[in-house]
C-alpha cells in the first residue's frame, strides 16, 4: 500500500523533471551538489588535518568536482575549534626541549586563530619582544599515512557514486599528498618565508615576518609579531583613514614581483593571511603584512617558460601556439585535442570581443574566472597540473580581493609593467 501511494508521486516527479528543460535540471543538479558538499564540509571541519586540506584542495579542482560543490567547499578556509592549552603546552615543550617558561617570557592561552593543521598563539620572547607561535596539531603527522589511505579510497568511492571518472587520479592524489607534506614541514615554511622576505625587502611597504630560528622546529614556528588590521576589515581601514586603493596597489606590486619576477609566491592570499600593519603612518603609507607561507609555490623554469609563451600567444590571439603550450604543460589528455581546441577557441573569441587580453578591465577578470571554471568542468580531457592551478587560484583570489577593497583600481594595468618584463625574458 505504501509503495502504491508513493509511486504516483515518484512518477510525477520524473515526468515534471523531463519537462523542466535543461537549465532547470542543471540548476537542480547544482543545488543537490552544493547541499551534499555543505554536509561534507561540516564533517571535514570536525576531522581537521588531512581531511580539511582535501576539501580545500577539491574546492579549486573545477575540472574534477561537480557543479555547485566547489563553492561550498571553500567554507573550509574558515576557523576551526582550537586545541586545549595544555595540549599546546605539551607540543611546544616537547619540540623545543624546554619548558614554556624557559622558552618564552609570556605565552597567551587563547589562540589568535586556529586552522586545519595548526593554531597560532601570541607570546613574547624572554627579552619582551612580541612573537606569534604557530603550533601543529600533534596527531596530524602521526595519522597521516592512515588518513591519506582513507582519503584515496573515498575518492574512488565518490567517483563511482557520481559516475564521474577522474582522469589521472593517481597523479592528482600524488600532487595533493606532496603539497600536504610540504605544508606540514614548518622548517620548509621558515625557509620559504625567509626567501620571500629577502625577495621583497626592497619595497618598504611590504612586510614578511622574521623567523625566530631558536624557537622553531618542524612542528613549531615562531615569528615576529606586530599589531595589524585584517585586510578584509574595511570599516577598520576606513576608520583609520587608510586608503583601500593604496593597500591594493601595494598588494598588486607584491604579487607581481613574486609571480612574474621571482617565480616563488605566497599561494594562499585569502583575507585571513593578509593584514595592514596598524601604525600611525598607515594612513599616509600603508604596509601590507603577509603571513602563513605553508602554501607557497616555486614554479619550475620549464613551467615559467611555457607560461611565458602561453601568455604571449594569448596576447597575440594565436590559438595554435596557445594550444601547443597547453599540451606542453600537460593540460590536454591524449585524444582530447580537438574538443579542447574548440573550447579554447570560444574563449579566445570572448576575449577578442572585449578588445584583447590587456584591454580586459580587472573587474571583468572575475567573470572570465567563472567562464574558466565552466571550461574546465565541461571540456573532456582538459586538466590542470596542481602547480598551475595554484598559480591561477592565487591570481583569482587577488582579483576578488581587489574587487572588494577598491574596485576602481585596475589590477591589470597595475601589473602590466611586471608582466611585460616577464614576457621579455629570453629564457
Amino acid at each position: 500500500m505504501l509503495v502504491a501511494r508513493r509511486a504516483p508521486v515518484h512518477i510525477w516527479g520524473r515526468l515534471t523533471g523531463a519537462f523542466r528543460g535543461p537549465e532547470a535540471r542543471d540548476r537542480r543538479r547544482r543545488e543537490r551538489n552544493a547541499s551534499s558538499a555543505r554536509a561534507l564540509v561540516s564533517q571535514l571541519g570536525q576531522l581537521k588535518g588531512a581531511f580539511v586540506k582535501a576539501g580545500q584542495f577539491a574546492s579549486v579542482r573545477h575540472d574534477l568536482v561537480p557543479p555547485g560543490a566547489a563553492d561550498a567547499l571553500t567554507a573550509l578556509q574558515s576557523r576551526v575549534p582550537p586545541l586545549p592549552f595544555e595540549t599546546v603546552r605539551n607540543v611546544v615543550e616537547a619540540e623545543l626541549g624546554r619548558t614554556l617558561e624557559d622558552g618564552f617570557g609570556s605565552f597567551e592561552r587563547v589562540p589568535l586563530g586556529a586552522a586545519s593543521i595548526a593554531q597560532v598563539h601570541r607570546a613574547t620572547q624572554r627579552d619582551g619582544t612580541p612573537v606569534a607561535v604557530k603550533v601543529q596539531y600533534p596527531w596530524v603527522e602521526a595519522s597521516l599515512a592512515a588518513d591519506l589511505a582513507l582519503l584515496n579510497s573515498l575518492v574512488r568511492v565518490v567517483a563511482w557514486w557520481n559516475a564521474r571518472p577522474i582522469p589521472d587520479r593517481e597523479r592528482i592524489f600524488a600532487e595533493f599528498r606532496s603539497g600536504l607534506l610540504e605544508e606540514l614541514d614548518f622548517e620548509r615554511e621558515a625557509e620559504v618565508a625567509a626567501e620571500i622576505r629577502a625577495n621583497l625587502a626592497d619595497d618598504p611597504q611590504i612586510a614578511v615576518p622574521e623567523i625566530v630560528r631558536a624557537l622553531s622546529t618542524s612542528r613549531v614556528l615562531t615569528m615576529s609579531y606586530c599589531d595589524t588590521i585584517p585586510i578584509g576589515d574595511l570599516a577598520a581601514l576606513d576608520a583609520r583613514g587608510i586608503s583601500r586603493a593604496g593597500v591594493l596597489e601595494v598588494l598588486g606590486r607584491a604579487y607581481a614581483k613574486q609571480v612574474f619576477a621571482d617565480g616563488l609566491f605566497h599561494a594562499d592570499p585569502h583575507p585571513g593571511n593578509l593584514f595592514v600593519v596598524d601604525e600611525p603612518e598607515a594612513a599616509e603609507r600603508p604596509r601590507v603584512l603577509f603571513v602563513d607561507f605553508g602554501l607557497s609555490k616555486r614554479l619550475s623554469p620549464e613551467l615559467r617558460r611555457d607560461l611565458r609563451h602561453g601568455i604571449y600567444a594569448l596576447l597575440q590571439s594565436d590559438l595554435d601556439a596557445f594550444v601547443e603550450r597547453m599540451d606542453a604543460m600537460g593540460m590536454i589528455a591524449p585524444g582530447a585535442h580537438a574538443g579542447v581546441r574548440r573550447s579554447v577557441a570560444t574563449m579566445f573569441d570572448r576575449i577578442r570581443e572585449s578588445g584583447g587580453a590587456l584591454a580586459v578591465p580587472g573587474q571583468a577578470i572575475l567573470a572570465l574566472k567563472d567562464e574558466a571554471k565552466d571550461l574546465l568542468r565541461d571540456t573532456p580531457g582538459l586538466q590542470l597540473p596542481n602547480d598551475l592551478l595554484l598559480y591561477a587560484r592565487t591570481l583569482s583570489y587577488l582579483f576578488a580581493l581587489g574587487d572588494q577593497l577598491a574596485p576602481e583600481v585596475d589590477l591589470i594595468k597595475l601589473t602590466t609593467p611586471h608582466l611585460l618584463k616577464f614576457l621579455a625574458d629570453p629564457n
